[in-house]
């Protein structure tokens, strides 16, 4: 078996058994280059044909790379997993059973910034649970550093800001405020 073929069947099988979620590009290079599979070049190359084929798509996060299979990378894949050695299978899947807290983590809640036409920031916090977006808050900041800032502790604050948003916005104003 030609060896970059290999190697894209393991990222789409990957990408498959994890479905509801993306995978970053360290999160696969991590796991293929641990197992000595191959090597970086070959995993970047194989990526890189994915891409252009159609077989998978890239979105960038905080230049983080994430990675989804394509309807044409799964059928893809239904013809050719047979292909894919069983010990290699269950690399994976020990993988993501090991892995599945920091996986839905890293791909559940994330923000993101990018520069407005205000000559200021735009920063985007999300909150994800499988396909649905539980929350996409998009706010306005002053510098670059605030931007950054926001989006480095949104992950640990999230779990209690989204809390306190639905308590606030679920509770009745008459409950808050009796009038007399």
């Amino acid at each position: 078996m030609d060896g970059l073929f290999l190697y894209k069947i393991i990222i789409l099988y990957m990408l498959d058994r994890i479905d509801e979620y993306t995978l970053t590009n360290t999160q696969l290079t991590s796991f293929i280059l641990d197992k000595g599979y191959t090597n970086l070049f070959n995993i970047h190359e194989s990526l890189s044909e994915m891409i252009d084929s159609g077989f998978i798509t890239v979105s960038t996060i905080r230049d983080t790379q994430h990675y989804k299979i394509t309807n044409l990378g799964e059928e893809a894949l239904f013809y050719f997993e047979n292909r894919l050695p069983n010990p290699i299978k269950q690399d994976i899947l020990d993988y993501f059973k090991a892995e599945r807290i920091n996986l839905k983590n890293e791909s559940e809640i994330y923000a993101d910034y990018y520069p407005n036409d205000n000559q200021e920031y735009t920063v985007e916090c999300i909150i994800k649970e499988r396909k649905d977006t539980l929350m996409d808050l998009k706010f306005n900041v002053p510098t670059r550093g605030l931007a950054i800032s926001i989006c480095d502790s949104w992950r640990a604050k999230s779990p209690e800001i989204y809390s306190y948003l639905m308590t606030e916005l679920a509770s009745s104003p008459d409950q808050d405020h009796p009038q007399n």
